[in-house]
């Protein structure tokens, strides 16, 4: 028995290294597709990376990897091996089961429609016209039932979507925590709208010099503990972070040179994801476990970085000087203390990417149930537009001027990503759970940001979250880091204490 536990762990290691350098390849690839490569190059750079892809989704359906796994599953096998060993095993024979659950005819059609489907979205969306994309999304949807059905669940059928975005969480899990997280922040939502208090914002919209921003946020990179030596930062229409491997983390910004705050925070952003995969500890390189656990939790490092760190009035204490030498001119008569107003000003919004911290979770709340109501079978998609209209005014009491602002503004659907919009509110969620604890072991925390050192608060990050990789569930893993299971009650009181401060509520 133990040879043959050797053999099929050895055989799983194999298939692993190899997937693993197929990906980071990928990943790379991926990058220059979407930062480098010239637009003449690109359909045909795309159908390289779709053979590559191919190749590595072979694999992870492989019957190699299938005997493996029936033998590394084996409960006696299983509880012998050690903790990053069942990670592996966890990990693969929970996409292997995933992937081999779908009839191959039947994913083939769905590849077909994703590609369909995203080109029907983009002319939907830039022709205001939901009826062209409607058939397309219908079938999307139809095929979203069937995964589910497929992949098999136990109490509602969005459950098993929302497993390949955050394992292990359901809908009995997240509706209590997003209906508390609801009600408190539509309340507070109103108190703020009744306070007569305006934060001014016109001098966030003058005209900023796009190299002068590079410049600055070039100098910001060190000071927020990101190793330029292992990563670079570039322009690009849409930013995003990509690991390449743990020494080549790299993220991009869009500039607005209309727009201070936009390049300055998706930066901070950004760099809230590279720090998670440039600290994964080196023994976690060439493997499956060598990134974040789940996006919800790799959302978390992002938002608390960006929100927790970035838009606190420490954090510009110790930077808003070299902002204000950098662009001596729109900012020469705007106090540090109106800079901060300005950055976290309240004011609802129809678009989701452009929402505040504390409208941004209603707008994934309309997601989230709009998503689970079409799964369940409750909501058609003929009806989406009028749903939409109706929960934007139920929750943030604006109505779209049209559906390019409104229904059609999210790509996610068209691409077959239902089931992933809840884990960028579970990132705000597990940040505030995690900023109650880290502020209670660095009580000094934001002195710290003050005196400009992210120096203890880094490690503080890598020692709880980011040197484990994915070898822990995210349920485990924020429960280890906090002691407690996740709960609404620390976002809630995070939003509360930070709004009523700044709104006089």
């Amino acid at each position: 028995m133990a040879v043959a536990v050797n053999e099929s762990l050895q055989q799983l290691k194999q298939l692993d290294e190899k997937i693993s350098a197929f990906s980071s390849i990928l990943s790379l690839a991926g990058w220059d597709q979407k930062v480098m490569a010239p637009k003449k190059g690109r359909g045909t750079f795309a159908k390289s990376m779709g053979a590559v892809s191919t190749e590595v989704f072979k694999m992870s359906i492989s019957p190699e990897l299938g005997e493996a796994l029936e033998e590394l599953t084996k409960p006696e096998v299983y509880d012998t091996l050690d903790e990053k060993d069942q990670a592996l095993v966890r990990d693969y024979n929970h996409n292997y089961k995933r992937s081999k659950s779908i009839p191959t005819d039947l994913f083939q059609e769905y590849s077909v429609l994703t590609g369909e489907a995203n080109q029907a979205w983009e002319e939907a969306r830039a022709n205001n016209d939901f009826a062209s994309y409607q058939p397309y999304l219908e079938k999307m949807v139809d095929f979203k039932r069937k995964f589910a059905e497929y992949f098999g669940y136990e109490d509602h059928p969005y459950d098993a979507l929302m497993d390949a975005f955050e394992p292990g969480l359901k809908v009995k899990d997240i509706d209590p925590i997003f209906r508390d997280l609801r009600e408190s922040s539509i309340n507070l939502l109103e108190r703020i709208q009744n306070s007569g208090t305006k934060m001014d914002r016109s001098f966030l919209e003058k005209h900023y010099d796009v190299d002068t921003q590079k410049e600055f946020l070039h100098n910001l990179l060190p000071k927020l503990c990101y190793d330029t030596e292992a990563g670079r930062l570039d322009a690009t229409a849409h930013p995003f972070a990509q690991k390449v491997n743990i020494g080549d983390v790299r993220i991009t910004t869009r500039y607005d040179e209309d727009n201070l705050s936009f390049a300055l925070f998706s930066t901070i952003h950004e760099v809230g994801h590279a720090l998670y995969e440039q600290g994964v500890r080196e023994d976690l390189e060439g493997t499956g476990l060598n990134g974040g656990t789940s996006l919800g939790i790799h959302e978390s490092q992002s938002r608390f970085l960006e929100n927790m760190v970035g838009r606190t009035p420490e954090f510009w204490q110790a930077h808003y000087s070299d902002l204000q030498e950098a662009f001596p001119e729109q900012l020469k008569d705007v106090s540090r203390e109106d800079f901060y107003h300005a950055v976290n000003s309240v004011q609802p919004s129809f678009i989701r990417v452009e929402a505040d911290e504390l409208t941004y979770n209603l707008h994934i709340m309309i997601r989230y149930e709009i998503e689970k109501g079409l799964i369940a079978g409750d909501i058609e998609v003929k009806d989406l537009p009028r749903v939409w209209n109706e929960k934007m005014v139920e929750y943030l009491g604006i109505v779209p001027d049209n559906d390019s602002v409104g229904v059609l503004q999210d790509v996610h659907w068209s691409f077959g990503a239902i089931g992933y919009f809840h884990t960028y509110s579970l990132g705000n969620l597990y940040s505030a759970q995690i900023l109650n604890t880290i502020q209670k072991e660095i009580p000094d925390f934001y002195e710290q940001i003050a005196q400009g050192d992210l120096t203890q608060i880094r490690e503080w990050l890598g020692e709880k979250i980011h040197q484990h990789g994915s070898i822990y569930q995210p349920s485990q893993l924020i429960e280890m880091v906090t002691g407690e299971k996740l709960n609404s009650d620390y976002l809630v009181n995070y939003l509360e204490e930070k709004y009523s401060k700044l709104y006089n509520l």
